[in-house]
């Protein structure tokens, strides 16, 4: 059972988080949330967590039963005369992705990274967690130093996504693999985007769900974050001029009870459970932005009623992208 586990600050200081974990955590708005990062407005406490497995259940219907996309049983296949392959997973959450990793590939060594420590304390032994603000212009760990790098669901986090990719080229060794999953931001009503039904003039059918969008991507923008990562994920990762073989898949994400085919339904009704708590977990954000109470409640509730009574077709965008990084030159 581990107890205690290290916090990495920028200036590569290392504590540890006992039994009291008080100080890593702040009250806004009625919601507990991390105290390392300003940028990063959603909740760390036991709902998000149950979101955040929500999240972990959903990709693994979409991999199919997997954990991730890629050759990464070939990427830490243990290798005579070599170090041990580690993995690191960036922006962990409640550490199911790590867990799950550090159990499949027990000769591995897995560090997961988050703002919180909201993980569980008893983990596999070759899984560790770590604090460390991911924000920044340098992360603390060495060069060449980790066989496979993921990272989802995080970019709503980090003000200079190029650069946190080239700290990510960094780390990885050469022919390293990395994996990026990003949502899109921008809403789908019947396959057509936000910025289909704006330029149309149609009617999406879901006007407080658009709203609620619409909302939370300016807030967003208002504390720097640059929304279009997602759709140009692939683009961004061959910028860096680190990686090759570089494989982007995307696709629509139902989000509700409205698939046929089963695997698509049970998707949609875990996106869906998603949603339904991570609506009200906005709030906080659209206070802190100067909206009063009673509009943040209003804009809320009218998105959950799109998603309780829905009269179109729900969905999301996916954007997944891995990569090797490139062998160095003889």
């Amino acid at each position: 059972m581990r107890l205690n586990y290290p916090v990495i600050f920028p200036l590569n200081q290392l504590t540890y988080v006992g039994e009291d974990d008080s100080e890593f955590f702040c009250q806004i708005h009625g919601r507990r949330f991390n105290a390392l990062s300003s940028r990063y407005m959603l909740p760390a406490d036991e709902e998000e967590v149950r979101r955040s497995e929500l999240q972990h259940k959903t990709i693994q219907f979409l991999f199919n039963g997997k954990n991730y996309v890629g050759p990464v049983a070939d990427t830490l296949q243990p290798r005579e005369g070599q170090e041990r392959c580690r993995v690191l997973d960036l922006g962990t959450g409640g550490g199911f992705w790590a867990i799950d990793l550090a159990d499949e590939f027990p000769s591995a060594e897995v560090i997961g990274v988050d703002l919180a420590p909201v993980q569980p304390r008893e983990v596999p032994a070759n899984c560790t967690f770590e604090l460390c603000d991911l924000d920044q212009w340098y992360l603390p760990y060495p060069s060449e130093h980790f066989d496979v790098i993921h990272a989802r669901f995080m970019h709503t986090g980090i003000e200079n996504y190029p650069r946190f990719l080239h700290e990510i080229a960094r780390m990885l060794r050469p022919g390293g693999l990395v994996i990026l999953i990003e949502p899109d931001t921008e809403p789908i009503a019947d396959e057509k985007t936000a910025s289909h039904f704006t330029r149309s003039g149609q009617p999406s059918g879901m006007r407080g769900w658009f709203a609620l969008w619409e909302t939370y991507r300016k807030c967003l923008r208002d504390k720097g974050i640059d929304v279009s990562v997602p759709p140009e994920l692939s683009n961004l990762v061959a910028s860096t001029g680190a990686f090759e073989r570089i494989v982007s898949q995307e696709g629509n994400m139902p989000i509700g009870f409205w698939p046929k085919d089963p695997v698509a339904l049970s998707i949609g009704q875990l996106a869906w459970m998603n949603y339904d708590m991570m609506l009200p977990a906005m709030k906080p954000l659209f206070l802190s932005a100067g909206m009063r109470d009673w509009e943040a409640k209003k804009l809320i509730e009218e998105a959950h009623q799109d998603l309780y009574y829905p009269l179109v077709r729900a969905s999301t965008r996916l954007h997944i992208v891995h990569a090797f990084k490139k062998a160095k030159n003889p």
